[in-house]
């Protein structure tokens, strides 16, 4: 995808350099490169599959052994206790990408979701509305302080990281290459933070499912709860084995 993109945009330019030299370019031809840039470049902020800033993990394309893994965002909280609980019944395990600060409200929850044979990952310490907008130093300690608080209550440093939103930039390429986290991403994603009815979440997730993809969810919603079991009947009904992700990219997930 990050091929295609540098293409498109080599093409714009080779365009406008031919257009100046021939002295034929006018406003309308700069504005019109400007705003493919822009595009191209927003494209990338927000779309983590398309590794224009960085390289992120969001599906093991070449597996073909019927895994998938299922991860979860923004715990833990006391909705994570209730996803605990339903991954047991199913005896499945799952990845969940932590905040530092819910870590600390919820200590015990997190050293459950370790003792349970889950994986913790890392999703910054603060999770804050504007963390994509801050600037490289400022998010290395956003990365290495949730490390250290996973730590201190659950014993494992993690090799992990999903930025907030999915978002990526210079400043978060920079921070994961400095602090050397595998990033994550995910090619399902369930929209469970916005769509209100878990009939039209689960088919967002279950259309097309196969072996290697990676399914967003979030631990931290209510209706995520009645997803999750209805999801992982889909998946023993379909021959899918749910895996960590680890698991399913053959990488460490700790230090």
């Amino acid at each position: 995808m990050r091929l295609f993109i540098n293409i498109v945009f080599s093409v714009f330019t080779m365009f406008l350099v031919i257009a100046l030299y021939n002295n034929k370019a006018s406003w309308w031809m700069l504005l019109v490169v400007a705003v493919g840039w822009l595009l191209i470049t927003g494209y990338g902020v927000v779309n983590i599959r398309s590794g224009y800033f960085l390289t992120a993990l969001t599906a093991n394309k070449t597996n073909t052994t019927g895994v998938v893994a299922i991860t979860f965002d923004d715990g833990p909280n006391t909705n994570t206790l209730a996803i605990l609980d339903i991954l047991q019944k199913f005896n499945v395990r799952a990845t969940f990408f932590c905040i530092g600060k819910q870590v600390e409200k919820h200590p015990d929850i997190a050293k459950k979701i370790i003792e349970q044979g889950h994986i913790i990952a890392n999703h910054t310490q603060t999770h804050a509305q504007w963390i994509d907008l801050y600037g490289t130093q400022r998010f290395i300690d956003e990365i290495v302080m949730a490390d250290q608080i996973i730590e201190k209550y659950t014993g494992k440093i993690p090799l992990l990281f999903r930025p907030p939103y999915g978002v990526t930039n210079p400043q978060i390429a920079r921070a994961v290459n400095y602090t050397q986290h595998k990033v994550i991403g995910w090619n399902k994603r369930s929209f469970d933070t916005t769509i209100p009815s878990a009939n039209v979440i689960l088919k967002k997730i279950t259309k097309n499912l196969k072996s290697g993809d990676v399914i967003l969810l979030h631990d931290t919603k209510l209706i995520t709860v009645g997803v999750l079991e209805q999801l992982l009947l889909f998946i023993k009904t379909n021959n899918l084995t749910p895996v960590t992700i680890d698991e399913l990219f053959e990488i460490p997930a700790y230090a």
